[in-house]
């Protein structure tokens, strides 16, 4: 029927200023370490702390965003913070020093957190209820295709331009996304009467339980997104590094395709496991691939390029099924609160995976930092087992 129509002018829109705003988000991730260490001739623990204060900026800001966008009109904010994203990326072409550039970064962060809570949300309200896992599939699948592309763009620019040239192909790409989203339509957003202020306008806090489980699963992920680049390089595995960013989005496109259908027929704790159980076996050999390489020096390659594929595969699984979760423990006017919490856990995990990945890959070996990260995979696995799971049907809204 009409009314559960998923394709519409305003949900295209919305997926290509999504597609655009993250593709120069993942321009710039594996880049920026080496601009840190070329540019400011910083550490790897410095290289960590610079980077992580992107991720804490946004995870501070959004709970905040949430209850602004139960609260106020949700696409303005939307814009609003888009135009701020956008910015900051002509204001790092005059970063001459590293103070200069960390306090960039803290705004970029801000407005990175505000902009992904509204995007989330606006693009929730843009669609019928009952294709909800599905539309969260494919607007995360312009997550991945930026993330296939962009990252290997980043390292070709990287390899043969300089980082000006980086950062004005970043701040393209979000300025055409801005205009993207000034198109999209949002339907009127009903007068909402707000109770008192309290915690849980900024925090679901039955999304507690599931958040510390996301958080777990994200501190490996903000490990291999990060530094991925230069564990290949330690192992010897000189070009081509930013195939592995191509073959995770791939493997996350492919997921995503069936998971967020799976999430529709109500197996949302199935298909988190599933992808839970494959991330698991994944970081566990990404972790062995140095030793791997002393061993076989020909096969290893081929292995760490697969892990990508299926390391894809698990997360693709998950992130819609994740979204769908927080979504369906809230109610309706809590949408962004909801929204906010899930990715705030994210960021925290992220932020923690950038910090440690710097420290533990300057105190000992990256491969030891992916074996550290492996080890959380399955604790998270255990921890959805025994408490998110249950906690999720005992209450759940829908």
């Amino acid at each position: 029927m009409a009314k559960d129509r998923l394709v519409t002018p305003s949900y295209c829109c919305i997926l290509a200023a999504n597609f655009l705003l993250y593709f120069g988000f993942y321009l710039l991730m594996p880049v920026l370490p080496f601009y840190l260490t070329e540019v400011f001739h910083t550490g790897n623990t410095m290289v960590g702390i610079a980077l992580s204060c992107y991720t804490v900026a946004a995870l501070t800001i959004r709970p905040f965003s949430g209850y602004l966008l139960d609260t106020l009109a949700r696409k303005p904010l939307y814009l609003i913070s888009f135009f701020i994203f956008t910015t900051i990326f002509a204001g790092y072409l005059f970063a001459g020093s590293l103070t200069l550039f960390i306090i960039l970064r803290i705004v970029h962060g801000f407005a990175f957190g505000t902009v992904t809570v509204s995007g989330n949300t606006v693009v929730i309200d843009i669609m019928p209820s009952s294709r909800r896992g599905e539309g969260i599939g494919y607007y995360g699948l312009t997550n991945n295709t930026a993330m296939a592309i962009g990252p290997m763009v980043g390292l070709f620019l990287h390899d043969f331009y300089s980082f000006p040239v980086i950062f004005l192909s970043a701040l393209t790409s979000c300025s055409l996304g801005w205009i993207m989203a000034s198109l999209v339509r949002t339907p009127p957003k009903e007068p909402v009467k707000r109770a008192p202020v309290s915690l849980d306008r900024f925090i679901l806090i039955k999304g507690i339980p599931a958040g510390i489980d996301l958080l777990l699963l994200s501190i490996p992920y903000g490990m291999t997104t990060t530094y991925v680049a230069m564990y290949a390089k330690e192992m010897g595995i000189q070009k081509g590094t930013g195939i592995f960013f191509t073959l995770m989005a791939a493997g996350m496109a492919i997921s995503r395709i069936f998971s967020g259908r799976q999430v529709d027929k109500g197996r949302i704790t199935q298909v988190i496991a599933l992808g839970m159980y494959l991330a698991c076996g994944c970081f566990f050999v990404l972790s062995a691939c140095e030793t791997l390489m002393s061993w076989n020096p020909v096969l290893t390659p081929y292995i760490f390029f697969g892990i990508a594929l299926f390391l894809g595969i698990g997360f693709g699984t998950m992130f819609p099924a994740f979204n769908t979760l927080f979504v369906n423990l809230a109610p309706h006017n809590q949408r962004g609160t909801a929204t906010s919490t899930y990715l705030t856990s994210w960021d925290v995990g992220i932020g923690a995976g950038l910090l440690l990945g710097g420290y533990l890959g300057e105190i000992t070996t990256l491969d030891r930092a992916y074996l550290f990260g492996a080890c959380l995979t399955v604790v998270s696995a255990i921890y959805f087992r025994i408490k998110v799971g249950p906690h999720f049907e005992k209450n759940k809204l829908r």
